[in-house]
């Protein structure tokens, strides 16, 4: 299986900006989807962004496009959220995740491996 660790959060103001990493081993991850997600409290957890096995197709939730940038280093192992002109709303702790199966467009939740997460709080 895969092991996923994340890193980059912190405390910004609004309007600033942040990148995250996510550092994959356990398993080569040139052949897997990936993506980001977010948890506020008391919220639900929601998708972010996706970006596909070869990084060619990407998906953003209506919500952070435009700010946000998935990126994707397989000769790194490595995910990234560039994170830019950030809201207090983007205040969440946030997962990176990679598919179990080969091949994907998407991300898939419910089929996926996670991170332990890296804290975004963003002021007003």
């Amino acid at each position: 299986q895969a092991q996923l660790v994340e890193s980059g959060g912190g405390l910004v103001q609004a309007g600033g900006s942040l990148r995250l990493s996510c550092a994959a081993s356990g398993r080569p991850a040139s052949s897997y989807a990936m993506g980001w997600f977010r948890q506020a409290p008391g919220k639900e957890r929601e998708f972010v962004t996706s970006i596909s096995w070869n990084g060619g197709t990407t998906y953003y939730a209506d919500s952070v496009k435009g700010r946000f940038t998935i990126s994707r280093d397989n000769s790194k192992n490595t995910l990234y959220l560039q994170m830019n002109v950030l809201k207090p709303e983007d205040t969440a702790v946030y997962y990176c995740a990679a598919d179990k199966l080969p091949w994907g467009i998407r991300i898939r939740s419910a089929n996926s491996y996670w991170g332990q997460g890296t804290q975004v709080t963003v002021s007003s």
